[in-house]
């Protein structure tokens, strides 16, 4: 699921720049299914936000920004609820964006469309 892993350095004075390093993780889409505007919002935001290094597909499955300094954090989950519409999913009974099959995207024998269920 989605969140932040948080990292701080033992020793921030002698390694100011990695004081705070936190590690964003983002739900994938449904079916991990991108598109090019929707990458480019993402690395982006972890451009402006964060370091600019990702992992896509960590051991998690999700999308990771490695490297943020505390005060971006309010404002990446702003950006990312608000502005890229992607679900950030964590602990509790909301609904969370499942991660479906592909449908008929793979299967010409699907009964019903996954990506409309999900996505509408």
């Amino acid at each position: 699921g989605g969140g932040v892993i948080g990292r701080y350095c033992d020793q921030p004075e002698m390694f100011p720049a990695v004081a705070h390093f936190h590690t964003i993780r983002v739900n994938q889409p449904s079916s991990k299914f991108y598109t090019t505007a929707y990458l480019e919002q993402l690395v982006d935001l972890c451009e402006r936000r964060g370091s600019g290094i990702t992992n896509m597909h960590g051991s998690t499955g999700d999308i990771v920004f490695l490297g943020s300094h505390t005060p971006q954090l309010e404002e990446i989950f702003w950006e990312l609820t608000h502005n890229i519409n992607q679900d950030l999913g964590g602990s509790g009974g909301n609904l969370r964006t499942p991660s479906c099959c592909l449908g008929p995207a793979r299967c010409e024998w699907a009964c019903y469309s996954t990506q409309h269920i999900c996505h509408t």
